[in-house]
């Protein structure tokens, strides 16, 4: 990476020291995993990361043009945080469930990572018992991919295909680009085959501790591991029911697309992220907004009234590391405005308010 983090080190080493989550016995590289702690510790209480799902690979009107962006062309900057989706790599096929190429998708993520920015990636596999999309809440799949479980084998061999291509991600050097991963997220909600309706919390919990050491055991120190329900708790405690461990995260986070689009919403908004920060700070963690946004943002002030609610808080602009809200795949389908849609000026109101960073606010903090 071309950014100078020598400056960040001493700001992050408690984080460093305590909330790697890692297992106690497993040592990762400070140049690796840690640049990401690294950076996010430093920044925090001075800037949140925005970030947009897909950002660079398409929006509306147009597909794979070098250098193009919805948030850039409303903006005037790329996103600080780059949203990846892997679902599809499980079953070998050249595009994700979004039709991204997997080798356009490595190029870009290499991109973002040379220019400054932080790639996560979410994970919507197939079922390995029968190859039905994530979409199949009712569809008991996860105790029979469990270690004993009739179909673990074909488990396995879709970890091993994540785990191939995140060792895939190499920077111009050829050395490893760090990343976030942030699998069975929105566990809580009872629309996905390890979700709520299909999957018991002792079983989610062994899931995500499977997956993690398996992918830990393939040599992915880069990697730095995000927990995500959904907005459905409202005390720490239902925050906690699915979470895999202290050792299994780094990053606590919330999905939460419900909250704000109701009247008076973004108090809950925030009341809850007041809960996963407090428990971030209590845990040595980071915290995040890791999903949201409008469809179709009808509202032409939600960027200013709603998410700029939540981001302009004390405590949120204090402790908040990152929000990223949800592609923008048409006129028909999309969660950042672009050129002429009307909520184009609010969104870039917010975007420009000195805490919120772009790509370049974070570039020149890291410089």
């Amino acid at each position: 990476m071309r950014t100078k983090l020598a400056v960040l080190a001493g700001a992050a080493s408690l984080l460093i020291a305590n909330a790697c989550g890692t297992s106690a016995g497993k040592k990762t590289s400070a140049d690796e995993q840690n640049t990401i702690l690294t950076e996010l510790q430093a920044a925090k209480g001075k800037g949140i990361l925005f970030g947009h799902q897909d950002d660079l690979a398409y929006g509306v009107g147009w597909e794979y043009i070098d250098g193009e962006s919805d948030v850039k062309r409303v903006a005037g900057d790329y996103p600080a945080l780059l949203g990846w989706e892997l679902g599809g790599l499980e079953l070998e096929h050249a595009v994700n469930l979004d039709s991204v190429p997997f080798s356009k998708m490595k190029e870009l993520a290499a991109w973002g990572f040379e220019h400054g920015a932080i790639n996560t990636f979410s994970w919507h596999p197939h079922s390995p018992i029968d190859s039905v999309n994530s979409w199949h809440g009712d569809s008991v799949v996860v105790k029979h991919i469990l270690p004993g479980g009739a179909f673990h084998t074909q488990f396995n061999h879709q970890l091993d295909l994540v785990a191939a291509f995140f060792s895939s991600l190499k920077d111009k050097s050829g050395g490893p680009i760090p990343f976030i991963f942030r699998p069975w997220h929105e566990m809580d909600g009872d629309w996905f085959w390890w979700g709520s309706k299909a999957c018991s919390p002792d079983e989610l919990r062994s899931l995500f501790r499977y997956t993690i050491d398996y992918l830990r055991n393939k040599g992915l120190s880069q990697m730095v591991v995000a927990y995500s329900p959904d907005c459905k708790f409202n005390t720490t405690g239902e925050y906690l029911t699915w979470y895999p461990g202290d050792d299994m995260v780094d990053i606590l986070g919330m999905d939460n697309y419900y909250d704000l689009k109701q009247p008076e919403g973004e108090k809950e908004a925030i009341r809850k992220l007041h809960l996963v920060i407090d428990l971030a700070k209590e845990k040595n963690k980071l915290a995040a907004l890791t999903e949201t946004g409008l469809e179709l943002v009808p509202d032409s002030n939600w960027y200013s009234q709603k998410l700029g609610s939540v981001l302009n808080d004390s405590l949120v602009r204090a402790e908040l590391s990152y929000a990223m809200v949800w592609r923008n795949d048409s006129e028909k389908h999309f969660f950042f405005p672009y050129p002429g849609q009307k909520a184009a000026d609010d969104a870039k109101s917010l975007l420009h308010q000195p805490h919120i960073w772009l790509l370049n606010d974070f570039y020149q903090f890291k410089k």
